[in-house]
């Protein structure tokens, strides 16, 4: 194969292994900022949580736990959920940590927040990331459990 050719097809690579760096941090940076990258603007405060059920205030939650043990728990107060026996909530889940999530009421609502848990606390499969505003039908997932927002 001719020099010239061998040249072309090194600058080739390396513009391609440098656009493949580009992304990958340009994709890691947007995680980091709680963005995504794609889809609508929305703020960083309240994200759409595409609520299913009715309307009205947020009573009680659902739980089911990664052994597929279900559970109700009355909201009437702030509740941390995590394995610590301080936890109101304890789901019999190991991708949980100590203390990783809180629901408490801000304002005339309810709200759910990640306290620093290794996993994460996803509201409708959205990491979050601040203290996020729940409704009625909503799904909250920390580890493998999930909890379901009622009425």
């Amino acid at each position: 194969m001719p020099p010239f050719v061998l040249t072309v097809l090194k600058i080739l690579l390396l513009l391609l292994l440098y656009f493949f760096v580009y992304r990958a941090v340009r994709t890691i940076s947007a995680d980091l900022a709680g963005g995504g990258g794609r889809g609508g603007r929305r703020s960083r405060r309240e994200p759409r949580t595409g609520r299913r059920g009715g309307r009205g205030e947020p009573g009680r939650l659902l739980m089911t736990d990664a052994s597929g043990n279900t559970s109700t728990f009355r909201l009437n107060g702030p509740m941390e959920i995590g394995r610590d026996d301080a936890c109101a909530i304890r789901p019999e889940d190991t991708y949980i940590s100590q203390t990783h999530a809180r629901v408490a009421q801000q304002g005339d609502g309810w709200v759910v927040e990640d306290l620093g848990s290794t996993n994460g606390t996803y509201l409708n499969q959205r990491k979050v990331a601040v203290p996020t505003r729940i409704h009625v039908g909503d799904r909250i997932r920390v580890g493998k459990s999930v909890l379901e927002v009622r009425k």
